[in-house]
């Protein structure tokens, strides 16, 4: 049967803690991925809110949301700025309401895109500390890291740290590796702490 692949098994956590008309966060837009899965999770009632810096990557977001022509998906909002700036983007009736906020980092997957465009340690840990503020009791925000890419490694033990130091009373967070491969994807996960 087979451990199941990383992106599964975010989406696997997210689609577990995420209810219907929920609001989610694809902090990193790429090809549409998680942001049409988000908006199928949450459906009609939930709203998505998807952040890139490339509009290539938004224009192929909409192409896939466009393709679902479905009256049981979640609207988008689709932003062309980093996720770092995403707190500030959420109404503010949203903020600590926010039931799942999705990472995919490194670069744009597309075949013409230019990979030398990656997410950066700095604005990636800016944009997970506004995560902690954005999320519910009990929301999950979930990392897919590629130490594989130039600057990738980099970014993936930045996060790792990052993860490390949060204190247990604001998010309880795990990791989700490959040991035999260190420079496959990876994941990790925080959950959002119930106030005591």
């Amino acid at each position: 049967m087979g451990f199941l692949s990383v992106l599964s098994f975010a989406h696997k956590l997210v689609s577990e803690r995420l209810q219907p008309g929920d609001i989610a966060v694809d902090a990193t837009a790429g090809t549409g991925a998680d942001t049409l899965f988000l908006a199928r999770c949450i459906g009609p009632k939930g709203s998505v809110f998807a952040f890139d810096i490339q509009e290539e990557a938004l224009q192929l977001t909409r192409q896939r949301l466009n393709k679902e022509a479905s009256s049981e998906v979640a609207s988008v909002s689709l932003h062309l700025q980093s996720h770092e700036d995403m707190r500030g983007s959420i109404p503010a009736p949203y903020v600590g309401k926010v039931g799942a906020i999705m990472f995919n980092l490194g670069y744009l997957p597309a075949d013409e895109a230019d990979k030398t465009i990656i997410t950066q340690p700095e604005t990636t840990i800016a944009a997970l500390n506004g995560s902690l503020e954005l999320l519910r009791p009990g929301g999950i925000v979930t990392i897919v890291l590629y130490p594989g890419h130039p600057g990738g490694e980099t970014e993936a033990r930045t996060v790792e740290q990052w993860a490390a130091a949060i204190p247990q009373h604001t998010a309880q967070s795990i990791l989700y590796r490959n040991l035999q491969r260190p420079a496959a994807p990876y994941l990790i996960a925080l959950e959002r702490r119930k106030p005591i």
